[in-house]
């Protein structure tokens, strides 16, 4: 049976360098496809930005790959 390992990534519009766009994400999920991640969801969520006590709107986006 195939095993996997799996890796999620917060995703906050700052941290793709400004508003968040289609060729940004779009970017971040080639980057991680040349390293072996297979992209298995993305999830709208409120992510623990840098300051304050808050989140802000984000991404939780979930990449698997099989255990080398």
């Amino acid at each position: 049976m195939q095993r996997y390992t799996y890796k999620v990534v917060e995703v906050r519009e700052k941290l793709l360098g400004g508003k968040m766009s289609g060729d940004k994400l779009e970017k971040l999920l080639n980057d991680h496809a040349a390293d072996g991640w297979q992209l298995k969801a993305i999830t709208s969520a409120e992510v623990k930005g840098r300051v304050g006590p808050g989140g802000v709107d984000g991404l939780l986006v979930t990449f698997e790959r099989p255990v080398r």
